[in-house]
This record gives C-alpha cells, structure tokens and sequence, in this order.
C-alpha cells in the first residue's frame, strides 16, 4: 500500500478552508473523452494522459484534492459499456493517475464511490449488493493508496450509510455528501440537515452537499446543515444558475430546448466571478471544505481559491483586464475609433 500524505484530511480543515475539485466526467465529455448518458470513465484507461491533464489543471487552479476518477467505474455501470472485464484496472489506474498528479503539490488523494442506482430501501438484498460494490472499488484504492474517501451525490441516507461503514472498515476518513435533488428530504424521508447529522454522528469525518444544486439554492440548504452539524460541512455545487422555481439543474427549462440537462446547460452556466462569491458566502456560513461538481472548469477553481485569498500556480495567468487595448485607462486614439461599436447596443 503506498504510503499517505503526512497531513491529512482532518488536519488541513483544522487548520483552515480545503479546497477541491470536482465535475471531470462532465469536463472530460465535453472534451470528447466520455459518453454523455452512461458517463462511464473509460478515459482514465483510454485516454489517461486526458484524465492526468485535467487533474493537473485543478491542481494549478488552486484544489487540494485529486479525487480518483472512479465515480461510476463499478461493476453494475461498465456492464452496460461493455466494460466489467476492466473493472479493477480501471479503479486502480485511476487512482495511481490522481496519485501521481498529487505528489505534483501538496494535494491529497481521495478515493471515490458514488450512488449505484441498485439501492432500494424496500428490498433488503440490495444492501449487500451495494456494500459489496463499495468494498470491491474501496480494496482497490487503498492498496494503491489514498488519503481519504469521498462518497457523493447520495440520494439515499441509507445507501451513505453502507458506504460510510464499509469506509470506516478501512480505517480512513469519509467525506459523504448527498444530492438534492428532493426539495427538502433524501429519497428515504430525511431532511438533508437531519441525514447530514445522523452521517457525522455514525463517524463521517465531513457531511454536506455536492452536485444538484447551483450556488444559490444550495446555500440555504447549508446554513440549515450548519446549524444542525458540529464537525465540518461540504459544499460541493453545480456551477449553474439554479433558482427556487428550479432548484436543480434537471429541472432547468428552456424554451425550444426538449431537455436542458446534460447537455444544454449552458446558457445557465455561472461565470468564475459567481462561483467565487459562492466560496465566500460558504466560507462565511462556517462551510469547511468547498469546491464545485458537475459543470465545474479550472477557471472556477481558480477563482475561487483567490476569493479565499489565495495566490495558486495558475494565478501568474489570472485576468489583467487593464493591459486590453479596449479597457485602458488611457486607450490610444487609434483604439479609441473603435469604443464606438465596442460599446454600442444592437437591436434585438
């Protein structure tokens, strides 16, 4: 087993705001390296050099956690790509590339598992089946070696349960965070603050939120998670501008657009200056470990990490708006003829 980093999880939110990253099965698909409606990791073995690329662009943006790509790379997903044969070289490499990435900064290396879509609360025997989904993915990445392990977009407490205990039979740290995609409870009839206070108070090291939800209408749900949680909370959401009358981004709606999500979202995109105030706002809500889900980019991540007041790699190339020949204090009367037209509005 490789060895872990020296400070870990627990340590660095003692000591102050983590970082993280995530949305690379949605950044990878955009770049033409995964297949929208499975959204099955085959990069990390078909195109490992894509996967380490975008881990390496979240680490110079500012994240402070490569999360192996292994969300969706279980035995029920690859079955229907064709895949199950790959399963454990697909978990192990993914985590040697975040591995790898990692020594790159002073990152930590998180282990992944996510909602199977086979747990039903009302047929005992899928309980088995998940814990031995969780316990199949999680051998593997501790025999290559990570730090801790985050376990996303639970739509059921009972399903973030299973993977907490198996979790904690590994003797390392979880971070569980549920989806919101209910207005206010999980499929199994808890109040999200209520499941995140049940989570922490059954050994999760973190609780909180990931995915679903923009910045707006994930926020409230944090202040309740805050006041209801002792140990420290996770924000992790889209960066989509979700409102009360659709709180997530399935229930985004266009006209002339059938069906906005997955793949026309963006026209509801937040900009990098959005996601920054939200890593603010959550920092003063009293959230510990802040990042972005599905949708999310480096330039996000890099915004974010200077709203917490933080100079990252990728600062050295952040926006000087002032040397564009356009926004100078003191355009040239060359440049001036074309404020004009620069600043005109057209007619609709």
């Amino acid at each position: 087993m490789t060895e872990r980093a020296e400070t870990g999880i627990i340590e660095r939110l003692q000591s102050g705001t983590v970082l993280g990253a995530e949305g690379y099965v949605f950044e990878l698909e955009r770049r033409g390296y995964i297949k929208a409606g499975p959204y099955v990791p085959e990069a990390v073995l078909d195109f490992p050099d894509a996967v380490r690329e975008l881990h390496r662009e979240f680490l110079r943006a500012g994240s402070e956690v490569m999360v192996a790509l292994t969300y969706y790379a279980h035995r029920e997903k690859l079955r229907t790509v064709g895949r199950e044969g790959d399963l454990e070289a697909m978990n192990r490499h993914a985590v040697r590339i975040a591995r790898e990435v990692a020594q790159e900064g002073d990152a930590l290396v998180a282990g992944n598992v996510c909602n199977t879509w086979v747990y039903d609360p009302d047929d005992p025997s899928t309980r088995d089946v998940v814990r031995a989904t969780y316990t199949e993915q999680l051998g593997w990445a501790v025999d290559e070696g990570i730090d801790f392990v985050i376990s996303e977009t639970n739509d059921y407490l009972g399903e973030a349960l299973i993977a907490l205990e198996v979790i904690g039979g590994l003797g390392l740290p979880a971070m569980v965070t549920l989806a919101t995609t209910q207005p206010e409870r999980t499929r199994d009839g808890y109040e999200y603050a209520e499941a995140c206070r049940i989570l922490a108070a059954e050994g999760a090291a973190v609780v909180g939120l990931n995915c679903d939800r923009g910045p707006q209408t994930m926020l409230p749900l944090l202040a309740q998670i805050r006041d209801t949680v002792d140990g420290p909370v996770a924000a992790q959401p889209v960066p989509y501008r979700t409102i009360p009358d659709a709180p997530t981004m399935e229930s985004l709606r266009s006209e002339g657009v059938e069906r906005v999500f997955p793949l026309a979202l963006e026209p509801f995109g937040c900009t990098r200056m959005e996601m920054a105030l939200f890593a603010r706002a959550a920092r003063d809500l009293g959230v510990e470990y802040i990042g972005v889900c599905c949708g999310g980019g480096p330039h996000h991540v890099r915004a974010m990490a200077e709203a917490l007041g933080r100079t990252v790699p990728a600062s050295k190339y952040s926006p000087s708006m002032e040397l564009h020949p356009m926004f100078r204090a003191d355009v040239s009367a060359r440049d001036a003829a074309f404020l004009e037209t620069w600043n005109a509005a057209y007619p609709g």
